[in-house]
């Protein structure tokens, strides 16, 4: 019985994925066809046309890889500590692969290596033989993550008869990258596209002929995942921020069944764009918590120390010298994004430019590598409003997607609150709605 109950639980998985890939691959080629009769979209295209990530093939690629691990779950007779210190391994022999071909590529850069593909041929050998080991673990590893994050979400109310609905279906990937474009004159998302892994030179290349030919702004950004189905999930050896892209991308195929989810995805505002990506991170955020808390508690982050009292310096020594204080992106960034707008507001095109150029090598100086600081990179940032990024400027979404947060029993609650506000000004209305039955409760 319990064989057959594997079974069938293993058909219903690929059942719904294959659902699921129809369906997205559908949505994919109908907006495609509707947005390519854009001129504007097409001109953009035109800069990319050799480097467009191929969907498809990906999602049949991942859909396939699916199909094995539903039918294979060996791992699922391990003990949770195995499964665990199964992914641990995993992650720990990526991040020595990952070292591996940091070397390699020195060796490439390092003019003082004369001959790099021969000295860097005993690191390549070695690289090669790991990526094969871990191609035949990543599945595995995959699903023991996904029960793992499947297994939270269930108890905390997101199940139906026990199993997570939608069904979680994540798949690693090499690195991709988002070509985001901007109006000049505002701060508007258009035309995203993903690509293919390019060299940074090229990407600037790209950037500078939209910037030519199109009077656009452009950036072209690495991204952490895609919500496909399987979602993509873009490798790295950091498993907390894994973990944490899990639940995220969950989080969007979970919206896609409902308001938020479609407006984000076919609206021409980019509010629900916002609203729902926030809503995703600070889920993700708290969600992927949770999961280390439980599986690998070594991982959590440890609260942040409040400032040591004066009183508790002993009385005989004299004061510390005072220190500068340390650089706040945070403050920074916020600065920057509302100065950028209200220069624009006021038609100033060249001078905010000048001005993001001037911050990005402040930004620089102080160790954070933004390559690039313009319209189109905060359109791009400023959809993320979570605590730290500060790219939203006076946008007040952010604060109110967490307000509704703190003020909900839990993050269920949260979510149903969410799936159904597709404009800044109901979020806003919610919110204060939310807030006056806070009030009336105190008094």
């Amino acid at each position: 019985m319990t064989i057959l109950r594997i079974m069938w639980r293993a058909t219903r998985r690929v059942l719904i994925g294959v659902r699921w890939l129809a369906l997205i691959v559908l949505m994919l080629l109908i907006l495609r066809h509707a947005t390519l009769q854009n001129t504007p979209y097409y001109q953009v295209a035109a800069h990319v046309h050799d480097a467009h990530f191929d969907y498809v093939s990906w999602a049949l690629g991942a859909v396939r890889a699916k199909v094995t691990q539903a039918t294979a779950r060996h791992h699922a007779f391990a003990s949770e500590a195995e499964r665990s210190d199964y992914v641990r391994a995993y992650f720990a022999d990526l991040a020595d692969v990952q070292n591996i071909e940091a070397q390699i590529e020195a060796m490439y850069i390092n003019p003082a290596v004369t001959d790099p593909e021969a000295e860097s041929a005993e690191l390549r050998a070695d690289r090669d033989a790991r990526r094969a080991d871990l191609r035949q673990r990543q599945t595995a590893a995959e699903a023991i993550l996904e029960d793992q994050v499947s297994t939270l979400l269930i108890e905390e109310g997101f199940g139906v008869g026990g199993q997570l609905a939608p069904p979680m279906a994540m798949r690693f990937t090499g690195q991709t990258l988002l070509l985001v474009t901007s109006p000049r004159d505002a701060i508007e998302m258009k035309f995203p596209m993903t690509l293919n892994p390019i060299p940074v030179d090229e990407r600037e290349a790209i950037e500078q002929r939209v910037y030519t030919e199109q009077d656009m702004a452009a950036v072209i950004v690495p991204i952490g995942g895609m919500a496909l189905y399987p979602a993509m999930i873009v490798e790295t050896s950091n498993l907390s921020y894994t973990i944490e892209t899990f639940a995220h991308e969950w989080l969007h195929h979970y919206l896609m069944l409902h308001p938020l989810g479609w407006s984000a995805e076919l609206a021409e505002s980019g509010e629900a764009r916002i609203i729902n990506e926030t809503t995703a991170s600070i889920f993700g955020r708290e969600m992927g918590r949770k999961v280390l808390e439980r599986y690998y508690p070594e991982l959590v982050p440890d609260e942040p120390r409040l400032p040591s009292s004066i009183d508790e310096a002993p009385a005989d020594e004299p004061p510390a010298a005072p220190t500068p204080p340390p650089f706040d992106f945070g403050a920074a960034m916020h600065e920057t994004r509302t100065t950028v707008d209200a220069l624009l507001a006021e038609g100033e095109i060249e001078q905010a430019e000048r001005y993001m150029a001037e911050r990005q090598q402040i930004f620089y100086e102080n160790g954070y590598n933004i390559r690039k600081l313009n319209q189109a990179w905060f359109a791009f940032y400023g959809g993320y409003q979570v605590e730290g990024i500060n790219a939203g400027g006076e946008d007040p979404t952010g604060q109110a997607v967490q307000d509704l947060r703190d003020s909900a029993p839990d993050i269920r609650t949260w979510v149903i609150t969410m799936q159904t506000i597709v404009t800044r000004d109901d979020l806003l209305a919610e919110r204060e709605r939310v807030v006056g039955v806070a009030q009336a409760a105190d008094d």
